[in-house]
Order: C-alpha cells, then sequence, then structure tokens
C-alpha cells in the first residue's frame, strides 16, 4: 500500500500552509539510494591531497647503520625503514579522489526522497516571496523560533535572495545554501528546512524526470550541483 503524502508545510511570518509539489515531496524514502547519494556529496568535497613519505622519500641515509658482525648488538640495514624512528611509512597516503559515479536518475530520486522525509515529519516551512526586503536577523530569528523548527536548519533559498542569506547566515546552527547547490548531504544533516517559494521552484525543477536525450554528465563527482 502506497503511502500518503503530507503535501503541506507551515509558511513563515504566516497561519495558513503552503501546498508542496506533489513531483518534489511525494518520493517513497528509499535509504540505500538516499545513502549513496550523500556519500558520494561528502566524497566529492574532499581535497584529496594528503601526502606522507615512503622509505625512499625520506631524508635519511641508505647506508648501512653499523658493521653486520661483532658489534654484540642486532644486526640493522637503513635507517629510513618504516619500523624506525624518522623512517618512511610502508603504505603511505597519496593524492587521489575520491569522487564515484551516481546517475543522473538515482541521485534525482535520492534528492525527492530526502526533502520527502521532511515533509513528513512536517519539518518543513516556506518562506514567501519577498519576505524580506532588506537584511533582518532578528526578524529571521524570531520567524525561525515562532515555527518551531528544531536546530540545526537548513535555509534552502534562490541566488537573488540576497536579503534572505544575510537574515539567516548569522545565526547560530543555521546553514544557508542556494537550491541550485543543495545536495542530499545537507538535507538529511538538519533537522529542519526552510525553503522560499523561488527556491520551490529550482528544486522543482532540478528532480524532475529524466528523459531521453537529456543533456549534461551522470557523473556525481560535482557536490550539491546540477542533478
Amino acid at each position: 500500500m502506497a503511502r500518503e503524502a503530507n503535501l503541506a508545510a507551515a509558511t513563515i511570518g504566516k497561519q495558513a500552509k503552503s501546498d508542496l509539489p506533489e513531483a518534489v515531496f511525494g518520493e517513497p524514502y528509499n535509504e540505500s539510494l538516499v545513502h549513496e547519494a550523500a556519500r558520494a556529496d561528502m566524497n566529492a568535497r574532499r581535497q584529496g591531497t594528503h601526502s606522507s613519505l615512503t622509505r625512499g622519500e625520506v631524508a635519511m641515509t641508505g647506508a648501512k647503520a653499523w658493521r653486520q658482525k661483532g658489534t654484540g648488538r642486532a644486526r640493522v640495514g637503513a635507517l629510513g625503514v618504516p619500523h624506525r624512528r624518522g623512517g618512511g611509512n610502508a603504505f603511505a597516503t597519496k593524492p587521489r579522489h575520491y569522487t564515484f559515479k551516481v546517475n543522473r536518475k538515482a541521485r534525482r530520486k535520492a534528492l525527492r526522497a530526502a526533502l520527502s522525509v521532511h515533509a513528513d515529519r512536517d519539518s518543513i516551512a516556506v518562506l514567501p516571496s519577498g519576505h524580506f526586503s532588506e537584511p533582518a536577523t532578528k526578524q529571521a530569528a524570531e520567524g525561525l523560533a515562532k515555527w518551531g523548527g528544531k536546530l540545526p536548519a537548513l535555509v534552502v533559498i534562490s541566488g537573488e535572495e540576497a536579503a534572505a542569506a544575510k537574515s539567516y547566515r548569522n545565526l547560530p546552527r543555521v546553514s544557508v545554501v542556494t537550491a541550485h547547490a543543495v545536495g542530499v548531504a545537507e538535507i538529511i544533516g538538519h533537522r529542519s528546512i526552510v525553503a522560499s517559494e523561488d527556491a520551490l521552484e529550482v528544486l522543482a525543477a532540478r528532480v524532475g524526470e529524466v528523459t531521453r536525450g537529456e543533456g549534461g554528465t551522470a557523473d556525481g563527482a560535482k557536490a550539491g550541483g546540477e542533478s
């Protein structure tokens, strides 16, 4: 039996609820798919610039430390071996990338599933367009407190809503991200979400079903990028 999606969310600054698009918030939860997409997001953010030295790269002599016999000590060779102090690493880390492929269709489905969980839990609120004509951190804090969203909270806005971004970005345990850049890792990593009406339109376009011949890549290497 299919679950009944919760397609209504609280509205910041208003009593009435806002309708949520079923195409975005009506996806059944798929734990393995969401986990894979979130892991791809996190891996893509790793710089992979770590590097340590092997025994052939440490600045130590390769000469034998002392003669083989006659000293009463155990025989020994070069001092740059891994088991001696100052020696190189046996399995030295070297620069590498951690990205792995997640298909477009899978990424979009995972994003819909993650958003639908917040809708089912009533942990998402809608920010009306034009709510902030200028930056107002106090107003943003009061709106969150009145709604009752739990922290940490994620505010998803469009790229043109600079006043809203400046209003929320200084609040403790509140993260601000644009709808074009938000990924599964951010969505499941926060206990509540505030999404602007403009951001919901962008998300609806991002998570739409993949059509044959659609352009773009499906490599999953860009965390939170266009799906």
